[in-house]
């Protein structure tokens, strides 16, 4: 009996030991996007996963290991609320149609691919993300478990899996050869069958359901959509709406949808009706990196001035929430997926979006719609330590967080320049 007590004591001694380890980060000035200020010669103490203390006055303790960051700009960890991991277009073999990309790539090898894009935006300083359908047979849910066991980097990820979708989703099938749509697709034109796809979903795996809403000629009706919105809700799920079409937007705003992605066409009346139900609009911009590679240089330009700029001009004017989501699908060894999501930003800034603005799209904001702003998207006592560090105030100079110099995620640093 005694020889147990014994070990038991060591064992918990250890285990004491272990989680009194702290990290002192001194950080030159730490960014708050929710508040725009900026504050000086901060600490940040961790401890473990979380945030334990931070403040000029805060106190390292005796054994600390300390980061110097004092000549960086410390902020948040980013956020991409609008990504596709598990996909990747090759232009030259798939002429910059995902649809032959589903086609030709195995469920392994999108495994695969979103393991290597889930590094590449932790590395340029994305801790959060939402992966939002397109993703084979729930090959996004088997890297966000991969990560979660920490067999692989990454950031924390939110995974749709299915996309529901009325016939045809966003492919244009032919009559003998209808089973090409799936798994990508979830059709659901029945009540029942809508309520499937979400079961299956959340069944599988899936932490937010993405709907289509506007991709075919028939379209689903505003009690369709506040349908699976409300069949969600009921399974403690959120419900994101691709909206490309002015009468799609505007029905899923009518239905109370929990994020209206791309919004490309959306009318300013449904803008307000969106701000008045807290509805944020996730935009996209058309890069021009993707005209490159697709080989059509420069066309992208004119899309984006009326895809782009047009919405969230007229969604800054009217006060919606705007939420960081560029939809990439491609990647080369070049452009890595979490660099080509990040180089969008001068999209943001071409349209005249402010850098405070532009910065709560990448943290603040995502936070809410996620459902993770208790744990993430701000430094403070008690939250999770997604930490980033930048050379210059993003607020005065918004182009830096193009270059981030440290990443920390749970607490882990994974990156330091």
């Amino acid at each position: 009996m005694r020889i147990q007590i014994i070990l038991i004591s060591i064992i918990l001694s250890a285990a004491l030991s272990v989680s009194a380890q702290i990290t002192a980060i001194r950080a030159g000035r730490v960014v708050d996007p929710a508040t725009g200020t900026v504050s000086n010669n901060q600490i940040i103490l961790v401890e473990g996963q979380d945030i334990k203390a931070i403040g000029a006055d805060v106190q390292i303790p005796a054994g600390a290991k300390v980061i110097d960051l004092s000549k960086q700009v410390v902020m948040p960890g980013m956020m991409d609320a609008h990504t596709h991991l598990c996909m990747n277009v090759q232009y030259k073999r798939d002429a910059g149609n995902y649809y032959f990309t589903t086609l030709l790539d195995s469920n392994g090898t999108r495994a695969i691919q979103g393991a290597v894009n889930a590094r590449s935006m932790l590395e340029y300083g994305f801790t959060t993300i939402r992966d939002v359908g397109n993703e084979g047979n729930y090959a996004c849910v088997d890297v966000r478990r991969a990560i979660n066991q920490e067999l692989i980097p990454g950031p924390t990820m939110i995974t749709a899996g299915r996309i529901i979708a009325p016939y045809g989703g966003q492919f244009h099938l032919q009559p003998d050869k209808p089973e090409l749509a799936t798994p990508e697709y979830f059709f659901a034109d029945t009540r029942d069958e809508m309520r499937k796809g979400i079961r299956e979903n959340i069944h599988y795996g899936a932490l937010v359901i993405k709907i289509v809403v506007d991709d075919q000629r028939y379209i689903y009706s505003v009690d369709d959509i506040k349908f699976m919105v409300d069949e969600a809700h009921d399974a403690g799920l959120k419900l994101a709406a691709h909206c490309w079409t002015e009468l799609g937007a505007t029905r899923a705003a009518q239905a109370g949808v929990d994020s209206i992605e791309h919004a490309v066409k959306i009318s300013d009346e449904a803008l307000a009706m969106a701000k008045q139900k807290g509805i944020p609009i996730v935009p996209i911009p058309f890069t021009e990196l993707d005209a490159t590679l697709g080989g059509n240089p420069g066309g992208n330009k004119e899309t984006n001035a009326q895809l782009f700029e047009d919405p969230v001009r007229r969604a800054l004017r009217i006060g919606v929430t705007m939420v960081w989501g560029p939809d990439i699908a491609f990647s080369t060894k070049e452009y890595p997926r979490g660099r080509i999501s990040i180089e969008t930003v001068d999209y943001w800034v071409a349209a005249g979006i402010p850098a405070g603005v532009i910065l709560q799209a990448l943290t603040t904001n995502p936070a809410k719609l996620l459902g993770v702003d208790k744990q993430r998207g701000a430094l403070k006592t008690g939250m999770k330590a997604d930490i980033i560090a930048v050379a210059d105030n993003p607020l005065e100079k918004i182009t830096t967080i193009k270059n981030v110099r440290f990443v920390m995620r749970n607490g882990q640093v994974y990156k330091q320049n």
